[in-house]
């Protein structure tokens, strides 16, 4: 059995530095103010890396990053933040070599608890070597590390004692002395003569889920510019919702051109429904809680959503009615049917949201329930700040919308369902279910999945997702606790 061991920084993920990865660490973790104090202390971090001390750079940044943290938010971030950045940072040709062994080692000088999930699930590793942090007996974090990078090396000269690793992959400048091991070395840049043929059966794994507010990496010019903007982010988000509010559906659309907003719509949208028929059902892709508002507003009127789970804040706040579910099958369906007859209805049959390009799957409770189906395609694109959250409190996620600068939303109508793609032709509730969910996926490029949003918050969170219901009162406080280092 051929074994390879391979440097991760600069060699499977492109970028040799760290320093964003921390970041991310004390945004995600802790908050704003340590975000900043890191970014703040990056000089002296870069002066050490200079002069050689690289050690003791990584040093700093993991006390500055990791000190009073208790060793779960780590787990955390690690699990439902770190992989996305990773992944978008993986060198393709390194990777080819690396999966074309039966053993793979992955040697780093990150912390081994913030890169362990995402090499081993998915990069497919069997053995992660890295820095490990100490954690006191009551699971806090002291911010020190045990051992240095010579550490490392011995550990992976101890890993390989019986047999020599086949090869070994790293920068010419690498801190790590495992190359001496290998019976062969290879050094970025990776030019590979197999085709991506040969590598169908075994790739990373996808990240799929994901969770974080920050849209890209904190690098020291973004993170800075992240922090500039906050102030004004905020001010920003206040008058779109306020005047979001005060205003009627017909004036929306003009106005949020004024702040920066814009919606793209295709496709043609059905007329209001008239006489005695019954209302319309809007079947949505769920990118974020803002779908339903923003379907109303390019529709110009207010037309109901199907809710569930969202906190109480969020649904006084929101200029549409909703209709809160139960997730008592019976129950909702009533509901849904009651809805109807009064008019149009907007649903997520996925359930929760989902950032990348996938979807989840589709509930076939809609399909039931009316044969007047219109599949709409939702997409946006924002430069900041993400508008969902499984860990975070989601009343927040309309706020940081609209604190990024030019936040875009595409709405895609699809024709309503022909009579022979309904329930009332005889197919069941899960092949329409399934039809729609084909098709919305095949307009946006998406891939379809099986994944559910039980999936999701058991990843990311660790639950089932349910929000708890916590008064008016305490979830404004909450607001107001979040917001208040930026008015101190």
């Amino acid at each position: 059995m051929e074994s390879v061991v391979s440097e991760l920084e600069g060699t499977l993920l492109k970028d040799p530095d760290l320093f964003s990865y921390f970041m991310l660490v004390a945004f995600e973790a802790s908050g704003l103010i340590r975000f900043a104090l890191l970014l703040l202390f990056w000089p002296v971090i870069r002066l050490l890396e200079l002069l050689g001390m690289d050690d003791a750079g990584l040093k700093l940044m993991v006390f500055l990053a990791t000190m009073g943290l208790h060793v779960s938010e780590i787990e955390s971030v690690s699990r439902a933040v770190l992989p996305k950045f990773y992944m978008d940072d993986i060198d393709m040709e390194a990777w080819k070599v690396f999966s074309s062994y039966d053993k793979r080692v992955v040697v780093t000088k990150t912390p081994r608890i913030m890169v362990e999930r995402f090499v081993k699930e998915h990069l497919r590793a069997d053995e992660v070597i890295g820095s490990e942090i100490v954690v006191n007996r009551f699971g806090f974090v002291t911010g020190f590390v045990k051992g240095d990078i010579a550490s490392i090396s011995s550990r992976t000269a101890k890993l390989f004692e019986d047999e020599k690793p086949a090869l070994g992959l790293g920068r010419t400048a690498s801190c790590f002395q495992f190359f001496s091991l290998c019976k062969e070395q290879m050094h970025p840049p990776f030019i590979t003569k197999q085709n991506l043929h040969d590598h169908q059966l075994l790739r990373p794994l996808p990240v799929i889920f994901h969770d974080g507010r920050l849209v890209k990496r904190p690098t020291p010019s973004t993170a800075l510019l992240i922090l500039l903007w906050m102030p004004l982010g905020i001010l920003l988000a206040t008058i779109r919702i306020v005047v979001g509010l005060m205003l009627p559906m017909r004036a929306i659309p003009y106005m949020s051109r004024l702040f920066g907003g814009k919606i793209i719509v295709k496709g043609k949208p059905p007329p209001p429904v008239s006489g005695s028929n019954s209302g319309v059902l809007f079947v949505c892709t769920h990118r974020t809680l803002m779908d339903p508002v923003v379907l109303s507003t390019v529709l110009m009127r207010k037309i109901p959503a199907v809710t569930y789970s969202i906190s109480r804040l969020s649904e006084i706040l929101s200029p549409i009615p909703t209709v809160r579910l139960t997730r008592i099958r019976e129950v909702d369906a009533e509901k849904i049917k009651c809805e109807l007859v009064k008019g149009d209805l907007v649903v997520c049959p996925e359930g929760t949201t989902c950032r990348e390009p996938f979807l989840l799957r589709f509930s076939a409770l809609f399909a039931e329930l009316t044969d007047r189906i219109v599949p709409v395609a939702m997409n946006y694109r924002v430069g900041f700040f993400h508008a969902t959250t499984a860990r975070g409190w989601k009343a927040l996620d309309p706020i940081f919308f609209f604190m990024n600068p030019r936040p875009v939303y595409e709405v895609t109508f699809l024709n309503q369902l022909p009579a022979e793609a309904t329930c009332s032709s005889g197919k069941s509730p899960y092949d329409v279910a399934n039809y729609v969910q084909r098709i919305l996926a095949a307009t946006l490029g998406f891939e379809c999945t099986n994944f559910t949003r039980k999936d999701k918050y058991t990843v990311l969170a660790g639950n089932d997702g349910t929000v708890s219901r916590t008064s008016f009162v305490d979830q404004v406080k909450k607001v107001v606790s979040t917001f208040k280092p930026f008015f101190q």
